[in-house]
C-alpha cells in the first residue's frame, strides 16, 4: 500500500538494553512468531503493520533499536518523529531495570518531547527468576508522567496485564 492508502502513520520505537526481548516482541506483534534463538540486533530493524480503528486505516511503523552502547550514535537518530516508545526491561535482570533511568532522558533528548512512553516488564514466563517486582515496575512507571506499565508474557500470546 502507498502512504496515501492510510489515514495516519505512527512511528513507534522499541528501546532498552540488549537481550530484553525487543526483537521478539516485534516478531510476535508482526508475525505471531517467537524464537529462543534470536540474534542481537545490529543498528536498527524495521517492521510495519496496518491496523484499523474506527474506520481509520493506520500504519504503525515499529523501529527495533539495538541495545548495545556501541550503536547509540546510530539508534538515537531513529527516535526523531516517534509518537510512542516501548521501553523494555527484563524482569530477571535488575541492570536492565536500572537502565530505564538513562533511556528516558536519552529518548527525550533525541526524540519528540511529548513522546508517549510505555514501560514493559518482559519475560514474565520466567517468574521463578524474577528480580523486579510488579510494585517496583509500577513505581518506576509513575516516575515518568506519561508512562504506564505492561507486563508481557511471551509464553502465552496475548497475556497482557496492566
Amino acid at each position: 500500500m502507498n502512504e496515501e492508502d492510510y489515514d495516519m502513520i505512527f512511528k513507534v520505537v522499541l528501546i532498552g538494553d540488549s537481550g530484553v526481548g525487543k526483537s521478539n516482541l516485534l516478531s510476535r506483534y508482526l508475525k505471531n512468531e517467537f524464537s529462543y534463538d534470536t540474534k542481537t540486533t545490529v543498528g536498527v530493524e524495521f517492521g510495519a503493520k496496518k491496523v484499523e480503528i474506527d474506520d481509520f486505516k493506520i500504519k504503525v511503523q515499529i523501529w527495533d533499536t539495538a541495545g548495545q552502547e556501541r550503536y547509540k550514535s546510530i539508534t538515537n537518530a531513529y527516535y526523531k518523529g516517534a509518537k510512542g516508545a516501548l521501553l523494555l526491561y527484563d524482569i530477571t535482570r535488575r541492570e536492565t531495570f536500572t537502565s530505564i533511568d538513562k533511556w528516558v532522558p536519552e529518548l527525550k533528548q533525541n526524540g519528540d518531547k511529548d513522546v508517549e512512553i510505555v514501560l514493559v516488564g518482559n519475560k514474565t514466563d520466567l517468574e521463578d527468576k524474577r528480580q523486579i517486582s510488579i510494585e517496583e515496575g509500577k513505581k518506576k512507571a509513575q516516575q515518568y508522567s506519561n508512562s504506564i506499565l505492561i507486563i508481557y508474557r511471551f509464553g502465552i500470546y496475548g497475556d497482557i496485564r496492566v
